[in-house]
């Protein structure tokens, strides 16, 4: 197979990474080179970042890598579309990524692919000495973890979760306020994954998407392997969009760690309602029992004093919202009611609309770069995931979210599901760290 000369040599790792709350860095006149990317994974996912990558100049997309022909040929048409340079194509099963992963001169890599793939496609992409980004989560067991943060330490790879939602801009102004004492100290925080995503579970991928009642082989995109962990598993299946800005904003690894973890979980009925509402009483999914509660509720206790409780609800019918709570001894902000109340500058026991406020102290990443983010995904927070991904691989440094990060969040599902086998038993956080959260800072 053909290569491209390898212009990354083995060079010392530098800097603790770049700060989420400064402008991002150019490094144009020092890191001439376009960062040879390839895509692992081109569903619906990886599409979007697919889109992102090849809009941007300082990157060249070398290959991209699926299980589904399907997959492939609309990745085809959208490179095609974008008048792009087609890329190296690898349809080769589900081991076919290692053939991706041997192109010599390939420098990073972004996995988008099912969940119980992450672990061992970032622990390959890492021994192959790939800048590795991987879609939320990474570790499906807390030894899984363990492996990721083993492998980065040996490799000296970075590993990048893409966690956008700590890119939201109301969360990063937010973290602007937390950063500069607004709220005071903080006591409690609040966030989860609120979102009704019973159309995503179940589909056939014949009619329009998100509208019906199948999941497995049969349905179409996240429901041909999403839905299955709603049959046999019981825990917060998806805590990272909720714990991840207040990991930030609690200084989680970097002067503060996660020590305990409770979670309780209610009964089941929104997926077996849903299937009879959409397929009546006799589809065959009508008989699937579903062992993921509605609502799981997770508490955890902080080293420095901190509660945070998460909620996972995508089960029932709802709007959505990621229910962030941010309170500290001068007062809290909440997203549910777009709301704020700061003592002795709010109306006394009243409400203030958070916008203003959010306004004063935007994030000037977003004041810089948020013309950057149109079309991009999520508002445009995918924007700002894939760029600092970007930026720490041209700089050779490590992202500001770390593997630390990634696994310390996606750990909370096997700890959460511990917990409710255990009726509710306060189970003890790893600290994934080995200490090093005591002197690392942001």
């Amino acid at each position: 197979m053909k290569t491209r000369r390898d212009f990354i040599k083995s060079t010392a790792m530098i800097g603790a990474g770049l700060s989420i709350l400064k402008p991002s860095l150019s490094f144009a006149e020092t890191q001439p080179k376009k960062v040879k990317l390839g895509i692992i994974g081109v569903g619906l996912r990886g599409q979007s970042h697919l889109s992102l990558i090849m809009k941007r100049n300082d990157v060249e997309l070398v290959a991209i890598c699926d299980v589904q022909q399907r997959m492939m040929h609309m990745s085809m048409e959208m490179i095609d579309k974008m008048k792009y340079p087609m890329p190296q194509m690898f349809l080769d099963g589900p081991y076919g990524y290692r053939k991706l992963l041997e192109i010599e001169d390939l420098d990073a890599v972004i996995i988008a692919t099912p969940w119980e793939w992450h672990k061992i496609m970032c622990v390959d992409a890492m021994k192959a000495k790939k800048y590795t980004a991987c879609e939320v989560i990474t570790g499906m067991t807390v030894e899984e973890c363990w492996e990721l943060v083993k492998t980065s330490e040996e490799t000296g790879i970075p590993m990048m979760m893409l966690e956008n939602v700590c890119y939201r801009r109301d969360v990063m102004a937010v973290l602007n306020m937390v950063r500069q004492n607004v709220f005071g100290e903080l006591i409690h925080l609040q966030g989860g994954y609120q979102h009704d995503l019973r159309g995503v579970k179940f589909n056939d991928g014949i009619t329009a998407y998100n509208s019906g009642v199948e999941f497995g082989e049969n349905s179409f995109s996240e429901a041909q392997w999403r839905t299955a962990h709603s049959v046999t598993r019981n825990g917060d299946l998806y805590p990272t969009h909720g714990i991840g800005p207040l990991a930030m904003m609690t200084n989680i690894n970097r002067g503060n760690r996660f020590t305990k973890l409770v979670s309780y979980a209610s009964k089941s009925r929104g997926l077996h309602e849903y299937i009879v509402n959409k397929g009546g009483a006799n589809h065959p999914n009508a008989k699937v029992n579903f062992k993921l509660g509605d609502v799981i509720t997770t508490m955890i206790q902080t080293h420095n004093g901190e509660t945070i409780l998460l909620q996972h609800d995508t089960n029932l019918p709802r709007p959505y919202s990621l229910g962030f709570r941010v309170q500290g001894t001068n007062g809290l902000w909440m997203d549910i009611n777009k709301s704020i109340y700061i003592e002795g500058i709010s109306p006394q026991h009243q409400w203030e609309d958070a916008k203003p406020w959010l306004e004063k102290y935007d994030s000037p990443r977003w004041r810089q770069d948020g013309d950057k983010t149109i079309d991009a995904g999520h508002d445009g927070m995918d924007w700002f995931v894939i760029n600092d991904f970007i930026e720490a691989v041209k700089s050779r440094t490590k992202p500001p979210q770390d593997v630390y990060d990634a696994v310390t969040w996606s750990a909370i599902t096997p700890l959460s599901e511990l917990s409710l086998q255990q009726g509710g038993c306060s189970v003890d956080f790893p600290d994934f760290t080995n200490g090093k959260w005591s002197e690392r800072r942001n």
